[in-house]
């Protein structure tokens, strides 16, 4: 499967942005999704991960309450809603797919999408 993330930008703290990871291929219904996220000289972290049916949904502590993951299986798309924004939000953030809802362990990923909260 092939992933293209997009809905970045600039946004100040206290704003709201959607990222949306459309996929390529039939079987996309099939995988769990996640969004992860990596700021400049720091390591790759989970944020948000939903089962393939969107029925189960994880997410980071740091993010808990702020945002949100969904998908729409008939438009081959997964959400990342992100409300409450604040500065150490900046990151470029990924979208993957995965056999299970899970914190590690995705097979494919998309490239990212930079989102910066201004202070």
């Amino acid at each position: 499967v092939q992933l293209q993330a997009s809905g970045g930008g600039l946004v100040q703290a206290g704003g709201s942005l959607r990222l949306s990871c459309a996929a390529s291929g039939r079987t996309f219904s099939s995988y769990a999704m996640g969004w992860f996220r990596q700021a400049p000289g720091k390591e790759r972290e989970f944020v948000a991960a939903i089962s393939w049916s969107g029925g189960s949904t994880y997410y980071a502590d740091s993010v808990k309450g702020r945002f949100t993951i969904s998908r729409d299986n008939a438009k081959n798309t997964v959400y990342l809603h992100m409300n409450s924004l604040k500065p150490e939000d900046t990151a470029v953030y990924y979208c993957a797919a995965g056999g299970t809802i899970a914190t590690i362990g995705y097979d494919y990923w998309g490239q990212g999408t930079q989102v910066t909260v201004s202070s």
